[in-house]
């Protein structure tokens, strides 16, 4: 019988260039090496199956839960991320100057506990009217609390941290005057929110004016108060107008987003008289039994509380 027949390569020889000769084998061993590995192929296209497969099936379920949650969710929790981001940013930028020992560590520490309260507070518009915004605002001074107590605990270390905000670079003190200033922020948010002068003000005196009172009492405070050598009367005066100016200027803010009403010719003598209370609060020498991150507000809720009510300024 004649022998059965079996398939050959057969390469026709054409007039061509070296270049088109190499095209010609490189898509022949291609071909080859295709038929000769056919488990390959199957393999490959079971592959390209399950992932699509697996994202066809994952698609519905992302959709979903992005319909599922309402326009305000979404902003308050974009608005989260960006404070959150805001808030990190700010600490580490004034940890690296102060590696670079390019500011003092004293000063780095107020600077921050001034700009913290202040970007804070004038954050609070960009959440929505829901009344889940404030519950997505408090997240961001919570991180905060959780952060500080990781470190004060020494359960993680971040030297950057503690000597941009510690007075000795101690991580204890994470547990003090920074710990308590973080609470104060949660607390004004949680009980005060957007539609109360009383929060605002607190977290105004607190920051901006204990922050300046310091600031600029380290620099120019020689004559120091009689019955607290600690304090100077520079620094005093200084707590009491840039309390006053900035809690002016943040009810401004606010009453202008139409959050709630001031009446300007009663305010500003209430409000003066509430800075007034903070400033001599913030005198008196206690502070080894109580921190002015806690004496300060609680003085300035108890004071606007009484003078202004807690839902106008009039």
């Amino acid at each position: 019988m004649a022998a059965a027949a079996r398939p050959v390569d057969v390469v026709r020889h054409f007039p061509c260039s070296s270049s088109a000769a190499a095209s010609s084998s490189l898509l022949l061993s291609r071909s080859k090496s295709r038929l000769a590995s056919p488990a390959a192929a199957a393999a490959s296209s079971m592959r390209r199956r399950l992932v699509l497969g697996v994202g066809a099936a994952a698609a519905p379920a992302v959709a979903a839960l992005a319909a599922s949650a309402t326009p305000a969710a979404l902003r308050d929790g974009a608005a989260t991320l960006l404070i959150t981001a805001g808030a990190y940013s700010l600490v580490r930028a004034f940890d690296g100057l102060t590696a670079r020992r390019l500011i003092e560590q004293n000063l780095s520490r107020k600077i921050v506990h001034v700009l913290s309260g202040v970007l804070f507070m004038s954050s609070w518009p960009l959440f929505s009217n829901s009344t889940e915004a404030r519950f997505f605002a408090a997240i961001v001074p919570l991180l905060n609390c959780i952060r500080l107590l990781t470190y004060g605990l020494r359960l993680s270390t971040d030297e950057a941290l503690v000597k941009s905000v510690t007075r000795e670079g101690k991580p204890e003190e994470l547990l003090r005057g920074p710990l308590y200033y973080v609470i104060v922020l949660l607390v004004s948010v949680l009980v005060f929110w957007r539609q109360s002068p009383i929060g605002i003000v607190s977290l105004s005196m607190m920051s901006g004016g204990d922050g300046f009172a310091d600031i600029v009492g380290r620099r120019y405070g020689s004559a120091k108060l009689p019955f607290n050598e600690n304090k100077s009367w520079i620094g005093s005066i200084s707590m009491f107008i840039s309390g006053f100016l900035l809690s002016a200027l943040m009810l401004f803010y606010f009453s202008c987003l139409g959050y709630f009403t001031v009446c300007w010719d009663l305010a500003l003598g209430k409000l003066a008289l509430v800075a007034l209370a903070a400033t001599v609060v913030e005198c008196i020498p206690v502070n080894d039994v109580v921190d002015d991150n806690i004496s300060v507000p609680l003085a300035t809720m108890l004071a606007a509380y009484l003078l202004f009510g807690y839902s106008s300024c009039c």
